[in-house]
């Protein structure tokens, strides 16, 4: 049988208060719907950060491309920067390239929660395909693909959402 594991770590201190203000704040600013989505967003970023870690001490040049092309093609580190840029990231750069705060960033919705409905409502599309998931994360070619109601290609044999 096989063991499902956990995607992410919880807190050590779960009863902190200032992690706990700090939660409530990215949860208000990014319409999240619980915890979990910061804590899957923090994993995110300790597994880049790790593997940016182990590169600077190994310096395989290779390796080191590869997860830079990474960065930029999620856009959360530009051309110019190297692997020690990766360790300034933050939480609220992953939480950026979220489609639910795209969409709210480009204007689409009013808010990060109609955002985040319009999405699970099946109302936006990525290159003509739908996706009911707020935080699938958005590289830069698909950014500007994105587009609200029509231009929704219908698949045969793909059932999308519940039902």
């Amino acid at each position: 049988m096989r063991r499902i594991r956990n995607k992410f770590k919880k807190p050590r201190r779960p009863w902190d208060s200032a992690q706990i203000k700090e939660n409530k704040e990215l949860i208000k600013n990014y319409g999240l719907r619980r915890k979990k989505e910061i804590f899957l967003a923090q994993e995110i970023l300790r597994n880049f950060r790790q593997r940016a870690r182990s590169l600077i001490a190994t310096k395989d040049k290779d390796k080191e491309k590869i997860l830079l092309d990474k960065m930029i093609k999620f856009n959360l580190l530009g051309e110019k920067n190297d692997i020690d840029d990766v360790l300034v990231l933050t939480v609220n750069d992953i939480l950026d390239r979220r489609l639910q705060t795209i969409v709210f960033k480009k204007g689409l919705a009013k808010t990060p929660k109609q955002a985040r409905q319009l999405i699970v409502h099946g109302h936006v599309s990525i290159s003509g395909r739908k996706t009911i998931f707020p935080s699938y994360r958005v590289n830069v070619e698909e950014e500007s693909k994105i587009v609200l109601g029509s231009g929704i290609k219908k698949q045969a044999g793909v059932r999308y959402g519940k039902g």
